[in-house]
């Protein structure tokens, strides 16, 4: 029988929830109610994206920064479908990979300085595997930070909207700052809220073992 989720390492883990969608995303899948599967618009998305981005490395300006994200935005539709398909799995690393893409080739094409290039990305970056090693464990982020990372949706859009208004580089600056800021920010309180097990101490016995005599 086939579930609404995968196992990673023996835990059930939710595809969806790793999607990383945001507010365009999941608004979109509420539109159909999970009717529409996953993988082909992903991938029809992807394929569009990176055809745009190859074609037109460095000449998108104005409201043409906005096609790629716009176009792989439909692949929103899908984010409320059980991903219980063979072949689900595939959905979220296609997403990951195509927003990378994203923020790798228009940084580069627009002379977006190297290193805020990959300050943003890498950031990204760390806090999908944040989501993924938490996820393992069986505890998820507050959905309080997980709309707050804006999903994969509202950080390339960000990114657009700074490219149209001419502050391309100040969009990649703040947008690497804030994930940064909420990334230290989410560790630090999860740390504080994590319950400390008390070890209980074995007497120990006279002949070296577990509860041997220490004095």
């Amino acid at each position: 029988m086939v579930t609404d989720s995968h196992s990673v390492q023996g835990t059930p883990v939710d595809v969806r929830f790793l999607r990383d969608d945001g507010y365009f995303g999941e608004g979109l899948g509420r539109l159909v109610a999970g009717a529409v599967p996953p993988l082909l618009p992903v991938l029809s998305g992807a394929l569009v994206v990176t055809t745009l981005l190859v074609a037109g490395l460095g000449q998108h300006s104005g409201i043409t920064l906005f096609a790629p994200a716009a176009v792989l935005l439909l692949s929103g539709v899908a984010s409320g479908h059980p991903h219980d398909g063979r072949f689900d799995w595939i959905v979220p690393p296609i997403l990951r990979g195509t927003e990378y893409l994203f923020l790798l080739a228009l940084g580069h094409g627009s002379g977006v300085p190297g290193p805020l290039v990959f300050a943003l990305v890498a950031v990204v970056a760390v806090h999908h595997r944040d989501a993924i090693c938490r996820t393992r464990c069986g505890a998820r982020p507050p959905a309080r930070t997980v709309r707050a990372r804006l999903g994969w949706d509202g950080r390339m859009l960000f990114v657009a909207l700074g490219g149209v208004l001419g502050w391309l580089p100040f969009a990649y600056g703040v947008l690497a700052g804030y994930l940064a800021v909420l990334l230290v920010w989410e560790s630090w309180t999860s740390w504080l809220t994590t319950p400390v097990t008390t070890v209980a101490l074995d007497p120990r016995n006279e002949r070296g073992g577990v509860d041997a005599s220490t004095t």
